[in-house]
């Protein structure tokens, strides 16, 4: 179920007795890597507690149409736009009903009306009810609207009845979900990115320090989760909101960002250092603030080397994939080619920064990809995709 991994899927539970199954499949897309929210009706909560399905999705539950704890109280345009995968399940007659008329009232077919996700159906009623002309036109007429359907199957009813009509189980449900989509280039993979600049402080109120802002590593790592990897992100100070579905940590010094990368790196099967790790520190930072005149005194401030954490990471993980990133202001090319030597790299990307247009701070980019064997140019691009050309080439030449 790698095709799973990462995907945010909302499953709408409506008001039948096959309610009970519809927290199998909670556990289900969980243990396939999903991010699950669960969208309840009135009447589902009837059938199955919402403790329970808050309980095995880790989320709330969202039943109410209008939310006054939602992004501006509009919860069913929040829940649209989060989900990649929208799945009805059980769904009743009555719902479908209600999806082929385009109703608006509740939670769930508000979400319906205004998501772009795909939409599944496992239908689940009394054969005769399936057997509807009522239920059948609604169907034809939700399937082109591009409603996927899944089941239902046949077999005994609650009611006693035998015939279709049966909610299709979880496990089968599932799998059909998964052959909709394809599995990401990266999918299951382990990925540590370091991001952003980090701090050395010289007294209470100053510190050395740079102008990255962290948004190459962030948009990094939100291209490597889309292509299925689990990403854990070490970043310094920034002014970035987390990306979902990413596991964030936060450091401040060049030691702590070596030390929280040390500690997690056994368990990483790829490491992106895209942060722009102070080189040096001072060597006995102040308790108290120092004067003016005082720092103008060179003597009075000794500087000593941080740890190259990219460097130690190679060589005492050499079969570990591990990619650096150059920062550079001249002859770029021949800068980035000497760090892949020296440090052993298995891939470095550099890029000019003393171009405003593509350096620090800057929503745009442009890099040279450098392996021990070819090379190849990203031209300038937004961040975010120039991120996926990377992740891409990653994947096509490291995996």
């Amino acid at each position: 179920m790698d095709q799973l991994i990462n995907k945010r899927v909302l499953l709408c539970v409506t008001g039948g007795i096959a309610a009970y199954k519809s927290a199998e499949l909670v556990r289900l897309f969980k243990n396939s890597g999903s991010d699950v929210r669960v969208l309840m009706t009135k009447s589902a909560q009837e059938f199955i507690t919402p403790l329970t399905m808050q309980a095995l999705s880790g989320n709330p539950i969202h039943s109410d149409l209008l939310d006054p704890g939602a992004e501006a109280a509009m919860g069913h345009i929040e829940l649209a736009r989060w989900s990649d995968i929208i799945i009805i399940a059980p769904c009743t007659a009555d719902s479908i009903a209600k999806l082929a008329l385009g109703r608006g009232d509740d939670l769930l077919s508000a979400v319906a009306l205004s998501t772009d996700a795909p939409i599944f159906v496992a239908p689940a009623m009394n054969q005769a009810m399936w057997r509807d002309g009522a239920t059948q036109n609604n169907i034809s007429t939700l399937a082109e609207k591009n409603f996927i359907f899944i089941g239902p199957d046949i077999g005994t009813q609650a009611c006693g009845d035998t015939g279709p009509g049966r909610m299709t189980e979880p496990s089968d449900i599932i799998q059909q979900v998964s052959l909709n989509f394809s599995k990401g280039l990266l999918a299951g993979k382990k990925i540590l990115i370091t991001a952003g600049p980090t701090r050395e402080m010289i007294d209470p109120v100053r510190f050395i320090s740079n102008r990255s802002s962290g948004k190459m590593g962030f948009a990094l790592a939100e291209a490597a989760c889309d292509e299925g990897a689990f990403v854990s992100l070490i970043s310094g100070p920034v002014n970035l909101p987390t990306p979902e579905r990413i596991f964030r940590h936060d450091v401040e010094t060049a030691k702590q960002m070596y030390d929280k990368v040390n500690e997690m790196i056994d368990e990483i099967d790829i490491f992106i250092a895209t942060a722009a790790v102070c080189d040096i520190k001072p060597s006995h930072p102040s308790n108290q603030k120092i004067k003016k005149q005082q720092i103008l005194d060179a003597n009075n401030i000794l500087l000593e080397e941080n740890p190259d954490i990219v460097a130690s990471v190679k060589k005492a993980h050499p079969n570990k994939k591990v990619i650096g990133f150059a920062a550079e202001t001249e002859n770029v090319l021949d800068n980035a080619k000497l760090k892949l030597s020296e440090k052993e790299l298995d891939l470095i990307i550099a890029n000019d920064v003393s171009n405003a247009e593509i350096g620090f701070d800057s929503d745009d980019n442009e890099v040279h990809l450098i392996s021990e064997k070819n090379s190849r140019k990203i031209n300038k691009s937004t961040k975010e995709k120039v991120s996926r050309e990377i992740i891409k080439y990653i994947s096509d030449n490291l995996k």
